[in-house]
């Protein structure tokens, strides 16, 4: 008789307990997507000026629209907490000092990709799609381009645009947000 092999998945309590008893190196990078661990890339220079750029863009144009997270982390259900480069989450005074924010408090999820684009795009964009996260932009730096996500059912995007880098990129999500890819991508 064959026995059947089970994969064990972390939920997010079991990675809280593990981080508080310290089990993950303080400078560890990995994220929880659907129970299992997966290791971060390291950020290069041109993808830290990258989000360095967005940042201050986000940050200038949304204003009190938003709360603009850089590297950090968001709860999606019970089995992922990945870390988007950029997100802009609904206003809160006590911004998130308790809690990470969570699906329905997120309106922008932005990814900058150089060599985790295939990660990025078949992993982190259908998950975001499944937990119905509005809009999300994956920036493709060896491409110079910008896929633009909306309209999320279930595991993917019902629309997607691909904006170049003589383009400028206009948030569905905000009126108010749009972003030269000249100046980002050159």
């Amino acid at each position: 008789m064959q026995t059947a092999i089970q994969k064990h998945l972390f939920s997010i309590s079991d990675y809280d307990r593990m981080a508080e008893r310290g089990l993950f190196d303080e400078d560890s990078r990995i994220e929880l997507i659907d129970g299992e661990f997966f290791d971060m890339a390291p950020i290069g220079s041109r993808h830290a000026s990258i989000v360095s750029f967005l940042a201050s863009a986000l940050i200038k144009q949304l204003s009190d629209r938003a709360i603009v997270r850089i590297q950090d982390p968001v709860r999606l259900g019970d089995f992922s907490v990945p870390q988007p480069d950029l997100a802009a989450v609904e206003p809160k005074t006590d911004f998130y000092r308790t809690r990470h924010p969570e699906a329905n408090e997120i309106l922008l999820l932005i990814e900058v990709s150089d060599s985790t684009a295939s990660y990025d795009l078949n992993t982190k964009i259908p998950l975001y799609a499944k937990y119905a996260i509005p809009e999300c932009w994956l920036i493709d730096i060896d491409k110079k381009t910008v896929a633009c996500f909306t309209e999320p059912l279930e595991n993917s995007y019902k629309m997607q645009h691909i904006y170049h880098a003589d383009e400028s990129v206009q948030s569905i999500q905000f009126d108010c947000l749009s972003i030269n890819l000249g100046s980002l991508l050159d």
